[in-house]
């Protein structure tokens, strides 16, 4: 069972604005444009993919270059609001 105390609604409204601005940007449509998810390492059409903080914003993530990658929805489905590490070992205890 997982605990923590989420990032207030007002945080994360004013960091997802930040995200539809990034995804705008030359940067994003790049990291797009190769069409591989960071944590699958498949390919993808560009509608197949999204963009996942790698720190969540309900845990207190930003929108950033260095904390936003491209993931395929399952991926970033299935990631919730986990950290890479705690996907890691959820993994190793299966």
């Amino acid at each position: 069972m997982e605990f923590f105390v989420g990032e207030s609604p007002e945080y994360i409204k004013k960091e997802r604005n930040k995200a539809r601005e990034l995804k705008k940007s030359q940067w994003w449509k790049q990291r797009l444009g190769n069409g591989e998810c960071y944590y699958c390492g498949q390919k993808f059409s560009k509608g197949d993919l999204s963009m996942d903080h790698l720190v969540p914003l309900a845990r207190g993530g930003r929108t950033s270059k260095s904390n936003c990658v491209v993931s395929c929805k399952p991926c970033n489905h299935n990631k919730k609001h986990q950290i890479p590490a705690e996907m890691i070992l959820e993994d190793l205890n299966s």
